[in-house]
């Protein structure tokens, strides 16, 4: 059973531990390292190079493409097998390349720990590598030290620990030496407990190590980043259930068209076997995968033109699917970073910028003087609420007035901060009189109060005064802000300086309310999710009306909403088949911790869900890693949290997410008119050799259905990938996990326009056949066949240009836009007509010159597929508006 080290004494613990405060002993500690291990955090084992490599190819997709590949070469065609394998072989390397990437989560945790730490052993003080510590090693730590292990603190003078990476708390926390009554609080609750990897932000401690290396609380976390699985991504599902049915499409017609000829004995075993060869060669769409990667690649660098860095390309597109942003509150929602929001003086409360400077200048006093932030060329340093106070005058031009009040006030001495009296005190002097100013938690300072201090007036203070103070600082603490009193005492003389002999008969002067402000631009990017369909949740470490506060503001809930918010406390009270029924009631998480996180994207995804999480701390890397699709902070973010992101926002703004769900639901949509394009076309391909080889007519010859297939599928596709977004792409609801590239009526479309491809084709072999141009039987069919070819691959790329929006019209100014399009299409029908006008190539491709007129005929054909594709959008788009007007009713 694990011991509960923050619920014993100090005495208690070093029991327990075998230990002194004088530290182990020189062979003690050899023992102990033996048995404990060295203090590092450890990473399963990756695998090579070569067996990533060979992972790659065990894609059901992939293994179609091979198999495509080796038919090519059977056929002869050996410059299309060299194509289709050097796409298989790029598209591993990538993967290699990603996966490799991804493995780095763990490593960066292991980077993060302190290489030396100060301990004591055999009653000495020395400094080891940390990675040496043990437990019950008697470690030294001051102000700037990262905390090498966790650690029961012994004794400690005025220790503040930054845990913001580890528990989610946006200020330092203050620590203690007294012993736990609660039986399992949360990590941000722990006072008398140091973690490692975390920062002392002010004070001194001594403290017993309890735990290393994976035993700690961050090597809990990085268990459950090494254990959680890396989720399928809805491309990757869209892509293998695609391929499936490909497969199956394939293997029925081949083995029908293979059978029927063989039966009939209309050609050789050899010939059919080659015609089967050629159908499927024709079903496979071996350009898929490279203009998927490709569309994912050119989404990429438009992201990262919007500074959002994609780590992984399929998490591109599915971040356009997402249902649910869970986003981390400290740093990401908010600026990480206190500022003074109120001012409490002369009995008025006032906003910090409407703050008359000339008023209360007791209280702008103390917030200079009472306080250990010194200035530095880049700003105020030290803790976050004090730099906060000295921040103020800075970005209302008072700069000056920090440098001029400090020169003028030097300081005596001071009494640190307590987390038990809860306040700070210096003394200084002005012109010969020592002053003390006093700042600190306000019901505490009330109680050392004996005046105050009104529009520049001193006089006794009563209890009205005293209510109307307490009430205030409740009022301020509700709306979330941290509440700080102020108060000062003109002294006699300096004598010992302890609490009890200065701080009292304290003139009450004022109170700032400080708070962690929101992104300025979070709640209009809040605003845009909640139109695009999207939930944002919020889960913070903050406390519970806090985190209440801040999700008010930037409209994650509304004010009336009060059952939005839950604690850590009680998810723990919740089964996950609870918590997964309950889920959509909560939309804020308060003091959780890093299984939480896990849990409540497990939840939402357990509801069929596409979950984003976005975090910047160590305590967030494990949920990144779970959630379909993980955003990480690129410039407070932790080495542990970018690696185990798909996505890292290179400017911490919220609001970049929502740019790039905009740019994945194109980087989808684009896809889908490329899938609805290519499918399309390769099932016009199969129907045309199908009823070619039902009605006994000259069939393709493999080279020119492979021919085809490279010039009109490739190039378009890949034009298509880089269009511009559709109007109202973000009010349109999520697509889900539910969606795939058929829906939204491009499986339908596909079905359509191949037959409509295949007719045509097929239509115009006839009415060669009917009206020929040359005589003689053979010269019939070579035209027939000739006109038929040309036909399939010229309407193929008429049909590109239907295939620019699902749904919307193409006559439109948009509609030659995009100018790589056009010269796709262009260069795509230069290739397909060389091969009739040059004769060289005649022979080649078992093709005849034709006639303008046939031509004529041909292009006409071509036209004819936009008119006709044009109609059924019509009626499409009008059926569409009526059901939506009647739901909307």
């Amino acid at each position: 059973m694990e011991t509960k080290f923050f619920s014993l004494t100090v005495e208690e613990t070093l029991r327990k531990l075998h230990s002194s405060t004088n530290g182990l002993s020189s062979k003690e500690v050899l023992t102990r390292r033996e048995k404990d291990g060295a203090n590092v955090l450890e990473a399963k084992k990756h695998s090579t190079l070569l067996e990533k490599f060979v992972a790659q190819f065990k894609d059901l997709m992939i293994i179609i493409l091979m198999i495509a590949a080796l038919i090519s070469m059977l056929a002869g065609e050996v410059s299309d097998s060299i194509i289709i394998f050097i796409v298989v072989f790029l598209n591993a390397v990538f993967g290699v390349f990603q996966e490799t990437k991804a493995e780095n989560a763990i490593d960066s945790l292991k980077e993060m720990t302190t290489p030396f730490s100060r301990v004591k052993r055999d009653g000495i003080i020395s400094q080891i590598k940390s990675t040496e510590l043990v437990s019950g090693d008697i470690i030294l730590l001051e102000a700037g030290d990262i905390v090498p292990a966790d650690a029961r603190i012994i004794s400690q003078n005025a220790l503040r620990a930054e845990e913001a990476a580890l528990t989610g708390e946006s200020v330092p926390v203050s620590k203690d030496i007294r012993p736990l009554t609660d039986e399992n609080p949360p990590l941000g609750e722990r006072s008398n407990m140091l973690f490692m990897n975390t920062v002392i932000a002010n004070g001194t401690a001594e403290a017993v190590v309890v735990a290393t290396g994976m035993r700690t609380e961050v090597g809990h976390v990085a268990k459950m980043l090494d254990s959680a699985e890396d989720s399928v991504t809805p491309l990757q599902k869209n892509i293998t259930h695609l391929s499936k049915v490909l497969t199956v499409l394939i293997l029925i017609i081949a083995v029908v068209i293979f059978v029927f000829g063989a039966l009939t004995k209309r050609e050789s075993i050899l010939d059919m076997l080659l015609t089967s060869i050629s159908l499927a060669v024709a079903a496979i769409p071996e350009g898929l995968p490279a203009i998927v990667t490709i569309t994912l690649a050119l989404g990429t660098q438009a992201m990262s033109r919007k500074n959002a860095l994609v780590r992984k390309l399929p998490a591109v597109e599915t971040l356009g699917t997402c249902e649910i942003i869970c986003s981390d509150k400290t740093g990401t929602l908010t600026q990480n970073k206190m500022r003074v929001e109120q001012f409490y003086a002369d009995q008025t409360l006032q906003k910090a910028l409407d703050f008359d400077k000339k008023n209360a200048p007791n209280l702008q006093l103390a917030m200079i003087l009472a306080n250990d932030a010194k200035e530095s060329e880049n700003g105020p340093i030290g803790d976050p609420t004090e730099t906060a106070l000295l921040d103020f005058f800075v970005e209302n031009g008072a700069s000056a007035k920090i440098q001029t009040v400090q020169h003028d006030y030097p300081r005596l001495a001071s009494l640190p901060f307590d987390s038990n009296r809860k306040l700070m005190s210096a003394v200084v002097e002005h012109k010969g009189q020592k002053i003390l100013f006093t700042k600190g938690a306000v019901d505490e300072l009330l109680k050392r109060v004996t005046k105050i201090e009104e529009n520049g007036d001193v006089r006794p203070i009563n209890a009205s005064d005293k209510q109307q103070i307490l009430e205030m600082n409740k009022q301020l603490a509700f709306q979330a802000l941290r509440v700080l009193g102020y108060a000062y005492r003109p002294l006699d003389e300096l004598d010992e300086l302890t609490s009890e002999n200065y701080e009292k008969d304290l003139i009450f002067t004022g109170m700032t309310g400080m708070i962690d402000p929101q992104r300025p631009e979070v709640e209009n990017a809040v605003f845009e999710a909640k139109n695009a369909g999207i939930k944002t949740i919020m889960i913070t470490g903050d406390h519970k009306e806090t985190a209440r506060a801040i999700a008010i503001r930037l409209g994650i809930i509304a004010e009336s909403d009060l059952n939005g918010v839950i604690t850590g406390s009680e998810l723990d009270e919740l089964s996950d088949s609870e918590l997964q029924k309950n889920i959509e009631k909560y939309s804020v998480y308060a003091r959780v911790a890093p299984e939480h996180k896990v849990r409540i994207v497990k939840a939402w995804q357990a509801r069929g869900k596409i979950v984003a999480m976005t975090g910047d701390g160590v305590n967030d890397a494990p949920a990144l890693k779970q959630a379909d699709i993980g955003v990480g902070m690129g410039i407070t973010g932790t080495e542990a949290s970018k690696n185990a992101a798909d996505i890292v926002l290179a400017d911490d703004n919220f609001a970049t997410i929502i740019v790039a769900v905009k740019e994945g639901r194109k980087v989808f949509a684009n896809i889908q008119k490329a899938v609805q394009y290519l499918l399309s076309a390769n099932l016009g391909e199969v129907l045309t050799l199908f009823m070619m080889t039902m009605l006994n007519w000259s069939i393709f010859a493999p080279v020119q259905i492979l021919w085809i297939n490279l010039v009109t599928d490739t190039f378009p596709a890949i034009a298509l990938g880089i269009e511009k977004s559709e109007k109202n792409v973000m009010t349109q609801k999520p697509r889900g996990s539910k969606s795939n590239f058929l829906s939204n009526g491009v499986g339908f479309a596909i079905i359509y326009q191949g037959l409509l491809e295949g007719l045509l084709t097929l239509g115009v072999y006839l009415w060669a056949v009917t009206f020929p141009v040359h005589s003689g039987s053979v010269a019939i069919h070579a035209d027939a066949l000739t006109m038929a070819y040309a036909t399939l691959g010229m309407i193929q790329l008429f049909h590109a240009f239907n295939s620019k929006s699902i749904h919307e019209t193409i006559f439109t100014k948009k509609t030659f836009e995009n100018k790589f399009f056009n010269l796709a299409v262009l260069v795509s029908a230069v290739l397909l007509a060389s091969t009739i006008f040059i004769p060289g190539l005649n022979s080649i491709f078992h093709v005849s010159s034709l006639s303008w007129m046939q031509w004529s005929i041909v292009l006409m054909a071509g036209v004819l597929m936009i008119v006709i594709v044009e109609t059924v959008k019509l009626f499409t788009r009008q059926k569409m508006s009526v059901n939506s007007d009647e739901g909307s009713k």
